[in-house]
């Protein structure tokens, strides 16, 4: 798959409005593996006062939480989800989110950019963020 740019996408006033209303974070792809990204990213939010709610198709508990299998599962309400993992997952994971009803910003990582899902999210009254990393473009607001 080529690399898209992003056509859809927050800008800074954006993204500081959208820390400004998160509570708690689903991520999607969130590794046990200490030395991930995923896992590094989700341990700073997570310090930074986040409710992280790991998505993995293993383990139990990481960074301490409870793991879910699929968004459909977490029983609680879900502010942002944040996506490590590939490009053409996205439409699914968009999917998911417009199926919960609840999801208010879709966010893609550093490197992960589909138009197509972002544009469904986006229809659907997500804000959307893509090829952009959530720890680093919060450390710019603190």
């Amino acid at each position: 798959m080529e690399c898209e740019f992003p056509t859809i996408n927050a800008n800074k006033q954006e993204i500081k409005e959208i820390f400004n209303i998160t509570k708690t974070i689903a991520v999607v792809g969130l590794s046990p593996d200490e030395t991930k990204d995923s896992h590094r990213v989700a341990k700073y939010l997570q310090e930074h006062g986040f409710k992280i709610v790991p998505i993995y198709p293993k383990e139990e508990t990481i960074l301490g939480e409870k793991v879910y299998r699929s968004l459909a599962e977490i029983p609680f309400e879900i502010d942002m989800v944040n996506i490590f993992r590939k490009p053409d997952i996205l439409p699914l994971v968009a999917d998911a989110c417009i199926e919960r009803g609840d999801v208010k910003i879709f966010w893609a990582q550093k490197g992960i950019v589909n138009n197509e899902a972002a544009q469904k999210a986006k229809d659907a009254g997500m804000r959307v963020v893509q090829n952009m990393c959530t720890m680093a473009e919060h450390r710019t607001l603190l």
